[in-house]
């Protein structure tokens, strides 16, 4: 570990003990939009971390950003959220935007200015994105943009995103008639916030967009047709933070397992000293320690600019099913009190079961990384 990333690392620690860990609970429990940790966030750089240094960023590689966002998560997940999608939106304005999207927009959401979110999902299509019907039709120098997106993380306390569009319903594949299409909050959609079993205080919308105008030069990149490409490659940046995210609450669920095994007790001894407790707190050590290391890895593979498409599937199964399993494990330790929403395993347990759907399903990762060892092992 390089000192600057330790001196970074440091800091997200500070500010998660100091800021965070104190606040995180009320602020869930009531679902309330953590707007002052948002504007300490913008302070540290969050909303930058993997912009390009020329726009304003930290331009941080995604090495780093993955020890970050697990630190984040063991404290509070929600809010890795607030900077992940936005971040996303970053990375495919910055890979495909033209540069004069490029010097508009990264500088601000840089700063926090702008924040951002990716607005794919529709209340009839997740994961099959060529299914989108949100449309955008061109007039002269705009596009009208007319649909529905649903769950879409900042959409009501963010001020941009970045929608998934069909500019030509008609061709096929149906792909080739998708484009990516920023759409500022000042251009008229509309975001109404919806309630969710966990993952609270981070707000996730359903937006209408009905006949919203936005100028032809927020299309990304200088042609249409290619929107689902574009957001796919932002897609492999978010699935490796929704790894780090599922690290972060792995380990948040180890801890505090680990701890309550030895203060208390049954039978004259603590828990911890019970076999069964024993095997439970081996398996959930073993998961975080393995879902970390995929995560490094995916993230390695991310900054070689590699196609990753397998790794960060990879990644995202494993450390996604591993909160969820160490949550679940967490919570039969802690027994009763665990089921309490005054414990924070409580949380935890609510919190897990959005990563495995999030930024892809889970089988729709497996059928990622087998795809891709049949293509990169031909025979």
């Amino acid at each position: 570990m390089s000192e600057q990333e330790q001196i970074i690392l440091d800091t997200v620690d500070r500010f998660l003990a100091r800021e965070v860990a104190p606040v995180a609970q009320a602020l869930e429990r009531e679902d309330v939009y953590p707007h002052e940790l948002v504007e300490k966030m913008k302070a540290l750089g969050l909303f930058g971390a993997t912009i390009g240094e020329a726009y304003g960023g930290l331009g941080l590689p995604a090495s780093t950003y993955v020890k970050i966002v697990e630190r984040v998560s063991a404290v509070w997940m929600s809010i890795s959220g607030i900077f992940n999608s936005h971040l996303i939106m970053g990375a495919a304005v910055e890979q495909f935007g033209t540069q004069s999207m490029k010097e508009s927009v990264l500088p601000r959401m840089a700063t926090g200015e702008l924040r951002g979110g990716i607005a794919l999902t529709e209340p009839d299509c997740g994961t099959d994105l060529q299914a989108v019907r949100t449309r955008a039709v061109r007039e002269c120098d705009e596009y009208v943009i007319d649909g529905t997106k649903q769950w879409i993380t900042n959409s009501v306390e963010g001020n941009i995103l970045a929608v998934l569009v069909k500019t030509d319903p008609d061709t096929t594949p149906a792909h080739k008639g998708m484009s990516l299409i920023l759409v500022e909050k000042h251009s008229g959609y509309r975001a109404t916030k919806l309630k969710k079993l966990g993952y609270r205080g981070v707000d996730t919308g359903e937006v209408r967009f009905d006949g919203v105008r936005v100028p032809a030069g927020n299309l990304v990149g200088e042609q249409e047709g290619r929107g689902l490409q574009q957001i796919l490659s932002g897609l492999a940046l978010g699935r490796i933070n929704v790894a780090a995210r599922g690290v972060g609450v792995a380990r948040a669920a180890l801890d505090a397992s680990v701890r309550y095994a030895q203060e208390r007790k049954t039978f004259g001894v603590p828990i911890g000293q019970h076999q069964a407790i024993q095997i439970k707190l081996a398996d959930m050590a073993t998961r975080v320690e393995a879902a970390r290391l995929l995560t490094e890895k995916a993230a390695i593979a991310y900054d070689e600019a590699d196609r990753c498409d397998m790794e960060a599937g990879m990644a995202k199964l494993f450390a996604t099913e591993a909160a969820v399993e160490n949550s679940m494990e967490a919570l039969r330790i802690h027994g009763a009190y665990g089921y309490s929403p005054d414990n924070l395993v409580e949380r935890y347990y609510r919190d897990a079961p959005l990563l495995v759907i999030g930024e892809g399903t889970n089988e729709m990762m497996r059928l990622i990384i087998a795809r891709q060892l049949i293509e990169r092992n031909p025979i």
